[in-house]
């Protein structure tokens, strides 16, 4: 992509969105597995830490827009996304991170290492669909992500908090994405490829609404039924 592309622009607010909404959590797990150790060691844990992090990232980025490019593979991606935006939604109100916390150096890094691994497999993938096979792109994602975790996310939470809107936006990009991730499949070129490109994005916009309502409809049920067991 070229940078007077507008595409190439579109592609990188949609992963600006992705890093913003998707970072809190990793920045949280830091937090809490240097919390216990000696002011000193606390930059370290989180310097080493983050460091094989990014390390860990790199790697599942590259095999992420590897698998991408096969038949079916971008819909299964797609699917995972619009779960990945549900869940979003749908955990808003639940903000609890349970971390065992080591007293040691090494446990505090060996921890925020296993937590960023679980965790970021919803950012890279996010981040991989809206890069649309580009490694520059996907990178610039990744990069992005660590100062967002580093030093912006824990005001970003609190943000989010105070304007749950926020939360219902980054669900639905990321309902816009996998819908245009699974309109880009190469299972379906043969019968969408005709079809004009303002196809694509109708077909982002219905991602991005099954996603909010969905959502909706879980955190609903979720309420009742928590409603009815305080109830008994």
């Amino acid at each position: 992509m070229n940078f007077d592309d507008s595409a190439f622009w579109l592609a990188v607010l949609k992963i600006i969105g992705i890093d913003i909404v998707l970072s809190g959590d990793n920045a949280v797990v830091i937090a809490l597995a240097a919390r216990s150790l000696p002011p000193k060691h606390q930059k370290l844990a989180v310097f080493w830490g983050t460091g094989a992090a990014i390390v860990l990232r790199l790697t599942l980025i590259f095999f992420a827009l590897a698998l991408l490019k096969l038949p079916l593979l971008k819909l299964i991606g797609a699917v995972l996304l619009l779960w990945i935006g549900v869940k979003l939604l749908a955990d808003q109100d639940n903000g609890g991170h349970d971390i065992s916390v080591g007293s040691s150096l090494m446990a505090a890094i060996r921890t925020i290492v296993i937590a960023d691994a679980v965790m970021s497999v919803d950012n890279v993938v996010a981040v991989a669909a809206a890069a649309k096979d580009s490694f520059g792109l996907a990178l610039f994602g990744i990069a992005l992500s660590i100062p967002i975790i580093i030093f912006t996310s824990q005001i970003l939470i609190k943000v989010m908090e105070r304007y749950p809107v926020i939360i219902v936006i980054g669900a639905a990009l990321l309902g816009f994405v996998a819908g245009e991730m699974a309109w880009s499949d190469p299972l379906l070129k043969d019968y969408v490829g005709h079809l004009p490109k303002w196809w694509e994005y109708v077909t982002g916009v219905l991602g991005a609404v099954i996603v909010v309502s969905v959502g909706k409809i879980v955190t609903r049920r979720r309420e009742a039924n928590s409603g009815g067991q305080q109830e008994v």
